[in-house]
Order: structure tokens, then C-alpha cells, then sequence
């Protein structure tokens, strides 16, 4: 339960830098509230960082493993470079989950899908290395 949990806050951090980096991507939060910290952000904004990083990766646990197995030649045929429109794909389903929630993380194009696909990525990849004491499975 705490690798999950773990797991989630990394997921979370790495879609706040995504959101902060790529200006085509903007998470809208689910209510206005007063900062935690003078000038950092509300409790209403972090719990929709969170939020929105659990609906992705279950969209991405969900769809996206099954289009990585029915295209897996293509993942062969293009060295997994195939896998950044398959997670630009994502983010444009998450965009539409959010149309239809009212708050979450929006996608302006597939372009901005591409370029948030590839900083989400990097920076999972970047907090996880550095936390990754914290997930590693004891014996």
C-alpha cells in the first residue's frame, strides 16, 4: 500500500512539473481555496494534482496496456519511439475525462499532447530515481 502511495506522489509531482513546463497543458482545480504556504498553492489544487494523477494512471494501466500489446510490432518496428504518441494519445483522454468531470488536466492539441507526453515522462522518471530508496521492495 505505501509503493502505491509513493507511486501516486510521483506521478503527482511529475504532472505539476508537466503542467508547469508545457504551456499547452493546464490542470483546472476543483475549487479556489486559500494557499497552504504563503504564496504556494491551495489544498483544493493539490488534491487535484492528486486526483488527476490517479484517473491517468488508471487510464493508463487500463488503455494504455492494451494498445501497448495490440501495437506491439509497431513498438518493435519504431524502437519504442511509438510510445510517446501512445502517451500523448493518453493525455488527450484524459483531457476528455476532464471535459467531463469540469476540472483536471487539459490538453490544448496533440502537439502540446506530445511535448507534455515527453516532460510527464522525464520527470516521473527524474523523482522516481530520487525516491527511489522509498519504493524499493525489502527482503
Amino acid at each position: 500500500m505505501i509503493r502505491f502511495v509513493i507511486r501516486l506522489f510521483i506521478n503527482s509531482i511529475a504532472l505539476a512539473v508537466a503542467v508547469w513546463i508545457v504551456p499547452g497543458l493546464e490542470l483546472r482545480s476543483y475549487g479556489k481555496g486559500e494557499p497552504i504556504i504563503e504564496g504556494g498553492p491551495s489544498i483544493e489544487l493539490v488534491l487535484s494534482y492528486v486526483f488527476v494523477a490517479l484517473i491517468f494512471g488508471v487510464i493508463n494501466g487500463i488503455v494504455g496496456n492494451t494498445i501497448r500489446i495490440v501495437a506491439f510490432p509497431l513498438y518493435l518496428l519504431t524502437f519504442g519511439l511509438i510510445a510517446i504518441v501512445v502517451n500523448a494519445l493518453l493525455l488527450l483522454l484524459m483531457n476528455q475525462f476532464s471535459e467531463w468531470l469540469g476540472f483536471g488536466l487539459f490538453v490544448e492539441d496533440f502537439y502540446w499532447g506530445v511535448v507534455g507526453a515527453l516532460v510527464l515522462s522525464l520527470s516521473s522518471w527524474v523523482v522516481g530515481m530520487l525516491l527511489r530508496p522509498l519504493v524499493k521492495k525489502r527482503r
